[in-house]
């Protein structure tokens, strides 16, 4: 068994890297901190001993909030030089946000990312999260009061959102970060390090300060590691679950491409999270605002349920989606473009004639 400060082995490496043996080409997220650093080392090591092993592209994301970020960048190049790994830099321009710099910083680095993968021909992004990065994850969502399937947290592989079918990979992601520097240490290789992940005016910067402290309790990135993994494993046999009663009681779809019915006595029999995850599915592909927040669809279903009870009449709008109970089914379907009534209002008095004003000239 690996201890904390266990290099990786070029074995434990293959192990790793295994399943992507085939992929003509990897695109590599290096930052220049320890973690992506081991993972661009780590990656090279492996494609040198293929025959015919996949080309590796490291690409630095310079988000221009430091002033050592650029020299961070031209350290990656020098070392991917010497991996003999082609190497871009992308900076993020433009004016960034006064709040919510970190969540902004990673729309735009998976976006520079992405646009990268497709340059390149790369269909897979290689990212270096780590066992702490994942355990942090799991306590960021609990704080937040995440379901099942946001206490899941981050998967080996994955579909980048909005990306065109770029995979997501995180091949570290059951690695400990010390054996990451411990790798590093092995084969004299400097690495960046950057004062913003310390920095408590964000969040996980401060959750990590008291990850010391859980682990004294048992709690450690190991234990909660296990539980996202445990928790995906429940998660996917209740979607399952969820697939079957959608086949079961869907009676027919609306006149709209967007519109679901399904048989409301059996929908009230469901088991609760089996019908709370339907009733989100159908709403989330109904309407037009993304995912379902899992506190207001856990408050609709709640009315929901009270007028099957009282046998009553409902309809609730919620991210874009009508929900209807009437004549024993319940239709989800797209809401109907909102009427900008205060601005045509805004219009009309801006155009309305006023004493002593030229009436407004009429135009085609």
């Amino acid at each position: 068994m690996p201890t904390p400060d266990t290099a990786i082995s070029a074995a434990e490496a293959d192990t790793l890297f295994s399943d992507l043996n085939h992929v003509p080409a990897l695109l590599l997220a290096v930052s220049g901190g320890p973690d992506s650093t081991a993972l661009m080392v780590l990656a090279a090591r492996w494609a040198r001993a293929l025959k015919h092993g996949p080309e590796l592209i490291a690409v630095t994301v310079d988000h221009d909030l430091r002033k050592e970020s650029k020299s961070e960048a031209a350290e990656v190049a020098r070392l991917a030089k010497q991996l003999g790994i082609a190497h871009r830099t992308l900076r993020w321009t433009g004016k960034k946000p006064s709040t919510g710099l970190p969540q902004a910083a990673r729309v735009a680095r998976y976006r520079l990312l992405a646009e990268a993968a497709r340059k390149a021909g790369a269909s897979h992004i290689l990212t270096a999260h780590t066992l702490d990065d994942q355990a942090e994850t799991v306590v960021i969502r609990l704080t937040r009061g995440s379901g099942m399937t946001g206490l899941a947290a981050m998967q080996r592989v994955s579909v980048l959102p909005m990306s065109g079918g770029l995979f997501l990979v995180r091949p570290l992601l059951d690695i400990a970060k010390a054996r990451l520097i411990a790798t590093l240490a092995a084969e004299k290789i400097p690495f960046a390090d950057d004062p913003s992940n310390r920095d408590p005016r964000f969040t996980r910067a401060r959750l990590r300060g008291l990850m010391p402290q859980l682990a004294c309790e048992g709690l450690d990135a190991g234990r909660l590691s296990l539980l996202a993994r445990r928790l995906k494993r429940a998660d996917l046999a209740i979607e399952a679950a969820v697939d079957r009663a959608k086949s079961e009681l869907m009676v027919g779809l609306g006149e709209g491409p967007a519109t679901f019915a399904f048989d409301a006595a059996g929908f009230a029999r469901l088991p609760a999270e089996i019908a709370l995850r339907l009733i989100g599915r159908a709403v989330g592909q109904a309407g037009c605002e993304g995912p379902v927040e899992l506190g207001k669809l856990e408050a609709l279903k709640e009315v929901l349920d009270s007028a099957q009870i009282a046998g009553s009449r409902f309809r609730r709008s919620l991210a874009g989606a009508i929900v209807t109970l009437s004549k024993g089914k319940i239709v989800v379907e797209r809401a109907p473009a909102r009427r900008h009534s205060g601005t045509q209002a805004g219009i009309k008095a801006l155009t309305k004639r006023r004493p002593g004003r030229a009436k407004p000239a009429k135009t085609r």
